[in-house]
């Protein structure tokens, strides 16, 4: 069988199999690559502690897999292909030899500057090729890599270095973003002078070469350190279970968890996933717009690709610099074959007018995706329409920091799609919907809790330096299963529709709605650019429903009216928001989602504590709001 799937009934055929025969499903899969050592038994897990295991006793280097693996067949194709900010700026080009090569002597720069295996490393940079090369590098030498977006405060960095312990950060001295020239060492220096004691190197590329404070008791140049290095690092050897890389993520309580990913499994699961869902063929050029400061930057930019030998492009800008065409500028330049993208991307995009794409050449486009939450109807039929042209297949696909890879997605040119649906689970993927009480629900055209009732390579292993975090957020709610957080609903045809985070889900009146659906249908008025949806405290009904509503100033004086109309004609009365609130933004993280946490305090009145803001991207905004409410 081969690792790609090109048809349905291969599809169908690899699903059964990987169900009735997990193991010997992955070890064929994780025979493709080269290991030091084989493994002694494919899986052995047990979800009450938790405690999964693969390819125990297995010993190898992922980076062995992404880059020297490559070298006979591939070594002078493009592994990296970087876009600048400045769409005037050079390209920067990396083929397979020279990414070995500038990995390993970042690698060597690192061993002499004290790192070792299992050494916790953190990243702080922009989008550029640094930051890649750097996070391989690790992997390298078995250090342990934790990135944290180039856009969080000194404070949340500061959290982060301290929870991983890690002995040197990593950053730029400043980050070209849009028009903003943006100091990132400073926030660094801002970091550690809160209190970083494990923290001995600040390593820092001169990514714009200005003006820096330099503390030379701790501060290192990465030129001064990296190239005079030896241009071999012999790699690691690693066992299959040892960690790569942790990724903090921020969790229903303030503290962020430290998400721990291995090696093995990971390896074996972002590959095929990658292989699979983007349907990735020799020659294609590949972009994810994501930041590598998430998990779809860690698996669909850089591990995922240079696995499968893959072309990955970087992008260091954002979606509307200079203009609204940017990405579709990118696009036609580069003749990419398959886009991955985020819905408030895409909404963004949306509402600076269809004339955008519509300019440009995306004639080369196979593939296009959507990934970090449920793309609402409208923003799937205009990504269908204005950016595929009506003929290529969109991968709505469904995953978390958790979860490694993608879980749940359309497979292009084999299943079908259907808006707002992520569809079908991948091959060792065994979803269930469950009620509260946790009984599994059989039958089609219903909703429940989303579980996975068996575990797949990629799967987290722990929350850093604390395991029974691990256990009680993800294992504890239900016997033997993993608890996704999510509510979903299961079509009559068996596909699955992610519906928002259980607290996402409001109960007027009995009636169990998805906040993303009353988003929905509310985003269907011509006026609307976005919405957020929450529940709040309600006297008859027990909840009743607050909209948020960003609207493009155009509106007529009864237009939340009009709304209330929209929904009721989209869902049905039952679901008219009782209150509607026009702002002029929503609190979102660095990453685009919406904090409806500080939404929901707000509509219930409980404002007393509305937790760190400091971390979002607009922290002015929730005065804003709470000024409109009041």
């Amino acid at each position: 069988m081969t690792s790609q799937l090109s048809s349905l009934e291969e599809y169908r055929e690899a699903y059964k199999r990987s169900v009735q025969d997990p193991e010997g499903f992955w070890a064929e899969q994780a025979n493709t690559f080269s290991w030091i050592q084989p493994w002694e038994k494919v899986l052995s897990w047990d979800f009450k502690s938790p405690d999964i295991r693969w390819f125990e006793g297995g010993k190898l280097n992922i980076t062995v897999n992404c880059l020297d693996r490559h070298i006979p067949e591939k070594g002078d194709d493009t592994a990296i292909l970087w876009e600048p900010n400045d769409p005037l700026g050079s390209i920067k080009s990396y083929t397979y030899n020279e990414l070995l090569e500038s990995v390993c002597k970042v690698a060597n720069a690192l061993k002499a500057n004290g790192i070792e295996k299992g050494d916790r490393v953190v990243f702080y940079m922009p989008m550029v090729p640094e930051l890649a090369i750097g996070v391989l590098a690790c992997a390298r030498i078995g250090a342990i890599h934790s990135v944290v977006f180039a856009g969080f405060s000194a404070q949340a960095l500061a959290d982060r270095i301290n929870d991983a312990e890690a002995k040197m950060v990593i950053c730029s001295d400043f980050n070209n973003r849009g028009a903003k020239n943006i100091p990132v060492k400073q926030v660094v220096d801002n970091a550690l002078s809160i209190g970083c004691p494990s923290v001995r190197t600040v390593l820092m590329d001169r990514n714009t070469g200005d003006e820096v404070v330099w503390n030379s008791e701790i501060d290192v140049h990465w030129d001064e350190q990296v190239d005079h290095q030896e241009s071999y690092c012999p790699p690691e050897p690693m066992d299959s279970e040892d960690v790569l890389f942790i990724l903090y993520t921020s969790g229903s309580t303030g503290k962020p968890k430290g998400v721990v990913h291995t090696c093995g499994g990971y390896m074996v699961y972002t590959w095929y996933t990658f292989l699979n869902v983007f349907q990735y063929k020799p020659g294609d050029i590949y972009w994810c717009t994501a930041d590598i400061g998430w998990i779809t930057g860690h698996s669909y930019i850089v591990y995922g690709p240079l696995l499968a030998g893959a072309t990955t492009m970087m992008f260091e800008g954002v979606p509307t610099f200079p203009d609204a065409g940017r990405f579709w500028q990118i696009c036609e330049k580069h003749s990419v074959n398959q886009f991955y993208t985020a819905p408030t991307a895409i909404r963004a995009l949306m509402a600076q007018g269809d004339e955008w794409p519509d300019r440009y050449d995306l004639s080369n486009l196979k593939v296009i995706g959507s990934v970090g939450e449920p793309i609402n109807e409208e923003a799937w039929h205009w990504y269908d329409k204005h950016v595929g042209r009506g003929n290529v297949p969109i991968v709505d696909t469904w995953w978390q920091t958790e979860t490694g890879g993608i879980l749940l997605t359309p497979i292009p040119g084999i299943t079908d799609t259907k808006p707002t649906y992520c569809s079908y689970p991948m091959p060792g993927i065994q979803p269930v919907l469950v009620t509260q009480e946790g009984s599994i629900i059989e039958e089609n055209n219903t909703e429940g809790l989303l579980c996975i009732r068996f575990p797949w390579p990629s799967i987290i292993r722990t929350t850093y330096g604390d395991h029974e975090r691990c256990r009680q957020t993800y294992f504890s709610t239900f016997d033997n299963m993993y608890f996704t957080g999510d509510g979903a609903r299961r079509d009559e045809d068996g596909r699955i529709r992610v519906i928002g985070r259980v607290d996402d889900v409001i109960n007027v009146s009995g009636h169990r709605m998805g906040t993303a659906e009353v988003e929905n249908a509310i985003n269907e008025h011509p006026a609307v650019i976005e919405s957020a949806v929450v529940g709040y405290p309600h006297d008859i009904k027990g909840q009743g429903i607050y909209a948020f509503v960003i609207t493009d100033g155009k509106s007529s004086d009864n237009v939340q009216t009009e709304i209330r109309n929209v929904v009721t004609k989209e869902i049905g009365p039952i679901a008219k928001p009782d209150k509607i609130q026009i702002v002029s933004g929503l609190p979102k993280t660095r990453s685009g989602k919406i904090m409806r946490r500080i939404l929901r305090k707000i509509a219930a009145n409980d404002t007393s504590d509305l937790g760190d803001i400091s971390t979002l991207l607009n922290p002015d905004i929730v005065k804003e709001i709470l000024q409109g409410a009041q």
